[in-house]
């Protein structure tokens, strides 16, 4: 069994000035497929907003990626932290983090 390396992508700088922030959490190279992705806003799960693609597999070992939608505003400003997680089969998650404030606009 092979945990997922976890990338977590901040919004783009042209979605940002137009009022939404999609962060997109990359999952790769890991078996066997079912990984599972929890997103956290200062701690706390997150389903709304959230969309995740079908795993594919390549050689044997599989990658997927979900996406979380915030508005601007209300919730990417005023987060103090968005977080991915990805689990598989009940390992310990792997998780990345990234703080709005430290991302550049």
């Amino acid at each position: 069994m092979v945990r997922p390396s976890v990338s977590l992508l901040p919004p783009s700088s042209e979605q940002l000035s137009g009022g939404s922030a999609t962060l997109a959490c990359l999952l790769t190279g890991y078996s066997p497929q079912g990984a599972a992705v929890r997103w956290e806003v200062d701690g706390t799960e997150v389903t709304e907003g959230v969309l995740s693609s079908s795993e594919e597999e390549r050689s044997g070992r599989y990658s997927s990626s979900s996406t979380l939608s915030l508005s601007r505003e209300h919730q990417w400003r005023k987060a103090g932290s968005v977080s991915c997680e990805a689990s598989l089969n009940g390992q310990s998650p792997v998780t990345q983090s990234l703080e709005p404030e430290r991302c550049s606009e």
